[in-house]
């Protein structure tokens, strides 16, 4: 069945990306599509516009792509996070880590406004996030669930008053508008350079990830049964978290904070796979990929001007948020 389940999910995923590029304010027919594609390969030659070719190979093309691979990213980011910290409502944005590495984006942009500044600063502050959190969540020895998810919420607030003050002081005509919109999420402006920023870190960080699939099968059994059959917890958890923070903060600098796909979407995983890395991961970057895709249709198609992905991934993903609160505080804290 699970065979079936993965066959099913890519073909899906294929349709959603021939799909996305159909659909915009013109639309173009899947034939010509497909005869535009197969004309960077062949000498196939169809009746197709110029303007057709730029918008298909140059403006939605890159997109699609970017958000198959940030969605993927996202998504494997989550799920290892989950369970390094053992608790089901980790993500990049309830512990913080999006809100340091927007920080550290948001500095690089008002100081430097350069690509390569803005993902090294995003790495940086988003990896002081998660040295925070570990510091102020350990207790005798151990990260309770809600000690990780409080720490979490003070480090992300403590980030985000910062960002909040670069903003206030950043330049009203020229910095300022580019720190808000880039903080607000959108894949707009997407090319192929951009494309390989994004993809040489995430996709490294994916494959080391899936390398490291059964430590983290061992970490989501608790330390001392990881310690116990011989894994070093602390190089293990250090590696995979420097790891998700390459992940994360590459997104981040690219199209600014996509939230709630690194939290909901390895639920989504889990529900159709069960908790083996050795499964979950790949369902994640398929489901990851296909909400994001999803997603970022909407945010072009459904108003006059592009509406910013994080506001779409907040009105979905709030609610399902909620209903993992609800279902936690029945389970109980102390028992996640």
């Amino acid at each position: 069945m699970q065979k079936y389940q993965n066959i099913i999910l890519i073909f899906f995923l294929l349709f959603l990306f021939f799909y996305s590029l159909k659909v915009g304010r013109i639309q173009i027919d899947i034939k010509t599509i497909f005869s535009i594609l197969l004309n960077n390969f062949t000498d196939f030659k169809s009746n197709y516009q110029e303007l057709e070719e730029k918008i298909v190979e140059l403006v939605r093309l890159p997109r699609v792509l970017m958000a198959l691979v940030i969605g993927a990213g996202l998504a494997v980011a989550g799920a290892s996070l989950q369970s390094i910290f053992r608790n089901p409502l980790a993500g990049p944005e309830i512990l913080g880590v999006s809100s340091g590495a927007a920080f550290g984006g948001s500095l690089a942009i008002l100081l430097f406004d350069k690509a390569i500044m803005i993902i090294s600063l995003a790495f940086i502050f988003g990896f002081l996030s998660i040295l925070l959190i570990s510091f102020l969540s350990r207790i005798n020895g151990q990260n309770p669930v809600l000690m990780v998810v409080l720490s979490g919420v003070v480090i992300g607030a403590l980030f985000s008053a910062l960002t909040s003050l670069l903003t206030f002081i950043a330049d009203p005509e020229d910095k300022l508008p580019a720190i808000v919109y880039w903080l607000l999420g959108s894949l707009a402006g997407a090319d192929f350079n951009k494309l390989l920023i994004v993809s040489i870190p995430t996709i490294f960080g994916i494959i080391l990830i899936y390398l490291l699939r059964y430590r983290l099968n061992l970490l989501s059994l608790g330390e001392e049964e990881a310690k116990s059959l011989g894994i070093d917890i602390e190089k293990t958890k250090w590696l995979i978290l420097a790891t998700i923070t390459l992940i994360i903060s590459s997104c981040v600098a690219i199209c600014g904070i996509i939230g709630w796909v690194g939290l909901i979407i390895p639920h989504f995983a889990r529900m159709l796979v069960g908790a083996n890395h050795k499964r979950l991961i790949p369902v994640s970057i398929f489901i990851g990929s296909s909400y994001l895709l999803i997603i970022d249709n909407f945010a072009r198609t459904l108003g006059q001007s592009e509406i910013p992905l994080s506001i779409l991934t907040a009105i979905i993903g709030a609610p399902i948020f909620i209903y993992l609160l609800r279902k936690m505080q029945n389970k109980g804290w102390n028992n996640a």
